[in-house]
């Protein structure tokens, strides 16, 4: 008895000791985070009681960080009242208490660097024009040829029903496209659209004009717009395709225009560069606007030079007789050329789509006489998808002493662990002269500025985390050949994370070998979920099952574009 007894004691003790020597299973996310987009102006009491109420309601369904906007702190001229400080402090001290951590987001390099160019709008990326003919007048000189390149643009004549003439094509005429002599801009007829979805299959409403135009040169559309009842208005723009040969056709201009689903006529404009193409393939319409009805009057083509001009290190000006035997000089020839106006309209680092051309001023000692033909050289910036949002350039080094400033401000406000790096879409680089080095790729380009910023980091703060996101690293996603306006590849992007850095991966259109890269490369990973439409309880489960053996993932991010956190606790309730 005493023996089964001490046999039996044992074996209890060996279970102990074995049961103590296993540590519980760590939790599958431990970084539980919200990303938060536009996010909260800290500017305004009531935006600050918000976001406060998302940190309680964030711990309370069991997420341990949120990020935080700081472009206000961007803006070294025009820094936030004490207002703002007052509510970064009590956020702060909110998510202390309710152990979530606050992640500042930093190191904006993308379509949206606003912030940063609010110091010195010339900073933006420039795409280059190339010898645009000027002829001087009246000692000025302007472009030499800005006739309408669409002089039927006007819709006046229709010599077969419901076909404009002058154009290439129209989508369905007489089902979807209609001479209307009822409703119009100006003259006697416009073209209205209608029935998109019940009259074809594709469901667009669109006309075309093949256009011979000059290489990278700068040309100017504008189109009068009258909306009613447009159930997707914000699919009704302009493409200007290139590359006309090839299966997938380049678009020249990707901004989108603001139409409303119902407005009487507006003038919308489309500002692009035909780069090196000499045939442009040019579209005005709807893609898919879903019901309602569309006119379209009044619609006009020029070359112009000018718009958006950038004046700084990297992006000259060149000015030369119309046979380029003589190079005309700033400050002798001509007063410095530019628009004082450029990135300010509305406030600093906003940029007009389109403005009026700036003319180049002849001095009184000049030597190009009146008449005279000219050549001449820029870069200008370029709208990269509506509504101002510009690209900061890639290489120049103000643009980096800005990030630094703007990191330290950040730092001494937010007392932050970790810094998320905002450097994804990155949709016009590697044209102007800093950035378009011989040998170096742009992908090669953003590896160099990547690093660049995250030594920033390093030096500034030298204990913080980083994260960035994913889709400009990622050779699943957007680190492709002729990603956007980008010049050439971005391939070899990813060159420039280092392993340390933690990926916020986006990519749910790859996800399983968008997560295999990135773990392959050593880098932890955060899986952004969410996104504020479509099946998103689908999209959650399908990057839980994608994300299953891979190493490295030790977090999930709830992604909101719009504010929206209708379904914050839900997506937690799935993860768990």
């Amino acid at each position: 008895m005493k023996r089964l007894f001490a046999i039996t004691l044992v074996l209890t003790f060996a279970q102990c000791v074995a049961g103590a020597a296993d540590p519980p299973k760590p939790e599958r996310f431990a970084r539980r985070w919200i990303y938060s987009n536009p996010g909260f102006d800290l500017r305004k009491d009531d935006q600050a009681e918000q976001l406060l109420e998302l940190i309680a309601r964030a711990k309370q369904a069991g997420y341990n960080g949120l990020t935080v906007r700081t472009g206000r702190l961007a803006k070294f001229e025009y820094l936030p009242p004490a207002v703002y400080y007052r509510n970064a402090e009590r956020v702060r001290k909110a998510a202390e208490a309710a152990n979530i951590e606050l992640i500042p987001l930093a190191m904006r390099i993308n379509g949206y660097s606003n912030g940063t160019l609010a110091n010195n709008p010339n900073l933006a990326e420039g795409m280059p024009v190339r010898d645009c003919v000027f002829q001087a007048k009246d000692r000025q000189a302007m472009v030499a040829d800005s006739q309408n390149l669409l002089p039927f643009g006007d819709f006046e004549n229709f010599s077969q029903p419901d076909r404009p003439d002058g154009w290439g094509f129209v989508d369905a005429p007489g089902k979807v496209s209609f001479e209307d002599r009822e409703v119009r801009h100006s003259g006697g007829a416009s073209l209205r659209m209608e029935n998109f979805v019940t009259a074809t299959e594709h469901g667009n409403g669109r006309i075309f004009k093949k256009l011979i135009l000059k290489p990278w040169h700068q040309y100017h559309v504008k189109v009068w717009v009258k909306t009613e009842n447009v159930k997707s208005p914000g699919m009704i723009w302009v493409r200007a395709q290139g590359d006309v040969t090839q299966k997938k056709r380049p678009n020249l201009h990707r901004a989108y225009w603001k139409v409303k689903s119902t407005q009487d006529w507006q003038l919308h404009h489309a500002v692009f560069n035909t780069q090196h193409n000499g045939e442009v393939w040019l579209y005005i319409g709807g893609w898919q606007p879903g019901s309602g009805k569309l006119w379209l009057d009044d619609i006009s083509l020029q070359e112009v030079a000018g718009i958006n001009l950038l004046r700084r290190n990297g992006c000259p000006v060149r000015v030369t007789s119309e046979d380029g035997s003589v190079e005309y000089e700033e400050g002798r020839d001509f007063q410095r050329w530019e628009y004082p106006k450029m990135g300010r309209v509305r406030w600093p680092g906003f940029y007009a789509v389109a403005h009026p051309e700036p003319p180049i001023f002849l001095t009184e000692q000049s030597r190009i006489r009146d008449g005279q033909k000219l050549k001449v050289s820029f870069y200008h910036a370029v709208d990269h998808f509506g509504g101002g949002g510009m690209h900061a350039c890639l290489s120049h080094d103000e643009v980096f002493d800005c990030l630094e400033r703007h990191l330290k401000l950040v730092k001494k406000v937010w007392e932050p662990q970790t810094y998320f790096m905002i450097q994804d879409e990155v949709r016009l680089a590697g044209w102007c002269e800093l950035c378009n080095r011989p040998g170096v790729t742009t992908g090669q380009l953003l590896a160099e500025c990547t690093h660049r910023c995250t030594d920033i980091i390093r030096r500034v703060d030298p204990e913080a985390e980083i994260v960035n996101w994913s889709d400009m690293f990622d050779p699943n996603h957007n680190a492709v050949d002729n990603y956007w306006l980008n010049r050439g590849t971005m391939k070899g992007s990813w060159e420039g994370v280092d392993k340390d850095v933690t990926i916020s991966n986006w990519n749910r259109g790859r996800m399983v070998p968008s997560l295999k890269f990135f773990s392959e490369r050593g880098h932890r990973q955060i899986l952004a979920t969410y996104y504020d439409a479509g099946n998103w309880k689908q999209g959650t489960q399908k990057w839980l099952t994608a994300a299953e053996g891979v190493p490295g993932i030790d977090g999930i991010m709830y992604t909101t574009w719009s504010n929206d956190y209708r379904h914050l606790e839900e997506v937690m309730q799935i993860v768990r």
